[in-house]
């Protein structure tokens, strides 16, 4: 085998081992949450307020926290919130659940977007 063709497969092979870091910024995504704070609270004691707390949010049933009255929309939506359902719901909330009660109009840059994400992963 030549040198050249052993160093790309090692490459490749190392890059594999290599464990996938996440997209965003956690550090900038909690100012980032500073637009969602007056409503959402994430952490260890997180409860509802204007809106339903977000700790563990990634993987929960949308409208599923027992501590916040969701709209019916929201409720019989049946969205898993990943991180794409929630980046889509972030960057546009009424084409993702038409007639949910969040009023905000969403966030248009997909930087601010990933950190908020990475934030509310390393948050809870």
């Amino acid at each position: 085998m030549k040198p050249t063709s052993l160093f790309l497969l090692l490459a490749i092979f190392t890059g594999l081992a290599q464990p996938a870091l996440a997209a965003g910024d956690a550090v900038a995504g909690k100012s980032a949450f500073a637009k969602c704070a007056s409503c959402h609270q994430v952490g260890p004691s997180a409860r509802a307020g204007f809106g339903p707390q977000l700790s563990g949010v990634i993987g929960r049933r949308a409208g599923s926290t027992s501590d916040f009255k969701y709209s019916p929309a929201m409720r019989s939506s049946g969205i898993v919130w990943t991180e794409d359902t929630l980046r889509a719901f972030i960057k546009s909330p009424d084409e993702v659940v038409p007639g949910n009660k969040m009023r905000f109009f969403g966030i248009g840059s997909d930087k601010q977007i990933d950190n908020l994400l990475a934030y509310l992963r390393s948050a809870g």
